[in-house]
């Protein structure tokens, strides 16, 4: 039956492999769950849940420095709001197709159901490079963006943040051209803010610190800490670095990273103070970090050679393929944690899980960064500001409550330790009971 059901969404979504990818990956958690609850396929629940509600494509014309128009698309998909309006990311990069745009949505579904806010799921963004744009150019591309996408927002509908491109300096001009255009200061529609405009502290850091704490929960079940151990990380912005820092905290030593150039290894340690000046002052490659820091460059490459007892992928999708993970297990890996969304190959979780390592998905371990935009609308609706310790404290809760109900419901379903079972039934399960109470819509 659940062949059927997949067969029938490939036809229906023909060329998204990224998207049939984690369909795919939830379906095939669910059989138990239908063993036990059959009248859920009689419900056509599962197409309803993998068919978005709405998609969005326009178009996005903008100017550069030298006057010449170019034009990208943009979108949004709004995926599911049993659990509350949709909540996901902007990606602004060259490789953003439609594809790519509901695999990230439909991750996000679940992800934000497993935080046990308020929230559901959507994703957004374009094919556009802010890669060697300037300010200025940024700028009138987020402007021409916000000038379709405004139409679709509201802290009650539809509420996006930054990903990939799209970081606190992309919002700050989205935000803007949103506040000219409706003549309103409506800080909770969109999240990820300055934190002097509406933003929540901890925000930049929350995705990294959830993965590490979320790692280290799964380390607890064996008897184990971060104490001691080599962490290596794939890419080196704001989810990458901050995760180094919360490692280092617990006693960690994160001792690579990587770009899309290559990755640094150093030993002793990688100098995150540097780091966060090259990468998100100066914007510039690791290569130039290397050469301040003295640390080994490695052009191309890939980072998961370095031997490492925690590996933590943060860059991008499919990024840690069936050989990256067989060298990780050869070297000692005791613990991978998806700091990304998807960066693991279904063939990679297949040699991660016959080796017995511990394996945290992306829609549990990365979420503390919609936790926090969580925390950030609910900052702006009570129009109050919560201090970093805080915020931090309620990320920390929150990540410990996603780890415990992905681990016990793995157990509950026969399947104790499978994280990747554990989320993905413990996600369906509190979206498809929203849905059955709300009627056929």
């Amino acid at each position: 039956m659940i062949e059927k059901l997949y067969d029938r969404i490939l036809h229906r979504n023909p060329g998204e492999r990224e998207f049939h990818q984690a369909v795919w990956e939830v379906l095939e958690s669910l059989g138990p769950v239908f063993a036990r609850r059959p009248e859920l396929l009689d419900e056509s629940l599962v197409e309803r849940l993998c068919e978005p509600e709405r998609q969005i494509i326009f178009r996005v014309p903008w100017s550069d420095d030298s006057g010449r128009t170019h034009v990208n698309r943009g979108f949004r998909v709004e995926f599911n709001s049993a659990l509350g309006p949709y909540k996901g990311g902007l990606r602004f990069h060259p490789s953003v197709n439609l594809g790519i745009i509901k695999f990230l949505g439909f991750e996000q579904t679940f992800k934000n159901a497993l935080t046990g806010m308020p929230i559901g799921g959507g994703k957004g963004g374009s094919d556009f490079d802010p890669k060697g744009r300037s300010d200025a150019e940024i700028m009138r591309f987020c402007q021409s963006f916000m000038t379709e996408l405004y139409r679709h927002l509201g802290e009650y509908t539809d509420i996006p943040a930054g990903d990939i491109g799209v970081g606190s300096r992309e919002i700050g001009y989205l935000f803007g051209q949103y506040r000219r255009i409706t003549n309103r200061w409506e800080a909770g529609v969109l999240t990820g803010k300055g934190v002097l405009w509406g933003g929540s502290q901890a925000r930049a850091e929350a995705t990294g610190y959830g993965l590490v704490v979320f790692t280290a929960e799964m380390l607890k079940t064996r008897g184990e800490d971060l104490d001691g151990k080599r962490v290596v990380v794939s890419g080196s912005g704001n989810v990458a670095i901050y995760a180094m820092e919360k490692a280092r905290q617990l006693g960690a030593t994160p001792i690579a990273c990587s770009d899309s150039s290559g990755y640094v290894v150093e030993e002793k340690g990688i100098d995150l103070d540097l780091l966060k000046q090259v990468k998100l002052t100066e914007r510039a490659r690791l290569s130039e970090y290397a050469e301040r820091s003295g640390a080994r460059f490695v052009s191309g490459g890939r980072v998961w050679e370095v031997p490492c007892e925690v590996a933590l992928p943060c860059a991008t999708q499919n990024e840690l393929d069936e050989d990256d993970a067989v060298r990780l297990v050869r070297n000692g890996v005791q613990a991978v944690g998806e700091g990304a969304n998807m960066p693991t190959t279904p063939s990679g979780i297949k040699v991660l899980r016959d080796a017995d390592v511990l394996f945290g998905p992306g829609k549990a371990a990365n979420a503390g960064g919609v936790a926090t935009s969580a925390l950030e609308m609910q900052q702006n609706a009570s129009r109050d500001s919560w201090s970093f310790e805080h915020t931090e404290a309620r990320l920390t809760e929150i990540m410990q409550h996603i780890h415990g109900l992905c681990h016990t419901t793995a157990e509950r379903y026969g399947r104790p330790g499978d994280y990747v079972a554990g989320a993905n039934i413990a996600g369906f399960e509190l979206v498809e009971e929203a849905m059955v109470a709300q009627g056929l819509i």
